[in-house]
């Protein structure tokens, strides 16, 4: 008795013909036998005769009507024929892996033009046996996930590309929108499979990212939002810095180089203190204190003027310490000689 069976030791057949090529004899009264995920589908002269679900069949004349109304089987049933039978799988193959091949080039909101990465994964099944192998399988002898695979991955990434600009206006936006994209790809890509006889039963988006350095760029973007205020910033870590230099210098365990990056530093430092004392006196004015900036000013010019005076005192006191009683001209200040009637520099008369 023949038995007529077909094992998938793999997991990933989706159709194998027996016999792998051609035809061969079948006796009326063989066996067959479909696993529970298979359907068995009979062909002759190249015509799909009957199905055959999950069970053991005795091949007889009336589990073979087409067959038999063709051949018009006598004699007890026990004739032979030329057939092939194909397996089909019916489980779900899950774990397929789509992707795009190169960037797709998208024109971002806020980005301008970058280039996109997109990957994920799919699950089908088998949902028409005799569309599937007509169409896609053909005579094959065995055909995988493999060449499903390879054909579908470009037909997803086609279907992103066009979803991706009709309903994302930037790539910062992808967060609030990866279920409706997932969902939207599914339902367009889910008409492209069943045209080959073939269901979608799950498409996973896994992730849309641009090239390594633009994501650089956005992480140094992230970066500077997060400082704020950056003049603000810099002060804060001149500063510290110098509070560090100053804390090495005062407990001696400086080399020279910290050394010399605390002189830098105040060096640096010094430069930037006018500017700072300005930023702050046009703040205090701005802020409704213009009066207080006027008597700071005021204190500052009356702060140089005593100053001023001070020297002047200390110049004459110098002088008198040196000759005795100096005297000057009352017109233009100059030193007048002993004795002098006439300013030497100015030519005012010296008043008695």
């Amino acid at each position: 008795m023949q038995v007529i069976q077909h094992v998938d030791p793999t997991g990933q057949t989706m159709v194998a013909r027996v016999p792998k090529q051609g035809t061969s004899a079948i006796q009326l009264g063989s066996q067959l036998v479909v696993e529970e995920s298979q359907q068995a589908i009979f062909f002759r002269d190249g015509q799909a005769l009957d199905t055959f679900g999950p069970g053991r069949h005795t091949l007889a004349t009336q589990n073979l009507p087409l067959l038999t109304r063709i051949l018009g089987l006598p004699f007890e049933g026990k004739s032979p024929f030329q057939a092939a039978v194909v397996f089909t799988s019916s489980k779900t193959f899950y774990d397929l892996k789509w992707g795009t091949k190169e960037p797709v080039v998208y024109r971002d909101s806020e980005l301008a033009m970058i280039r996109l990465r997109a990957f994920g994964k799919f699950a089908i099944r088998i949902g028409n046996p005799q569309h599937f192998v007509n169409e896609v399988v053909g005579t094959q002898g065995i055909y995988t996930t493999d060449g499903v695979e390879a054909y579908f991955k470009d037909v997803i990434v086609a279907r992103l590309t066009d979803l991706l600009g009709e309903n994302l206006a930037s790539i910062f936006d992808l967060p609030k929108v990866y279920d409706e994209l997932a969902m939207g790809l599914k339902s367009r890509v889910g008409e492209d499979f069943s045209k080959y006889g073939l269901d979608l039963v799950d498409l996973i988006l896994g992730a849309i990212t641009p090239p390594a350095e633009v994501q650089k760029q956005i992480d140094e973007r992230g970066g500077m939002e997060a400082i704020g205020d950056m003049n603000a910033y810099m002060k804060f870590k001149a500063a510290k810095a110098m509070g560090d230099a100053a804390q090495q210098s005062g407990s001696g365990t400086g080399d020279g180089v910290g050394a010399g990056l605390g002189v830098g530093m105040g060096a640096g430092m010094g430069m930037m203190l006018p500017q700072m004392m300005k930023e702050a006196m046009q703040d205090s004015g701005q802020g409704g204190g213009g009066g207080g900036g006027q008597a700071a000013a005021g204190g500052a010019a009356a702060a140089g003027a005593a100053a001023a005076g001070q020297g002047e005192s200390s110049g004459e006191a110098g002088a008198d310490a040196e000759g005795g009683a100096a005297a000057f001209c009352h017109e233009c200040g100059g030193k007048l000689p002993d004795g002098a009637k006439f300013c030497p520099s100015c030519g005012t008369k010296v008043a008695g």
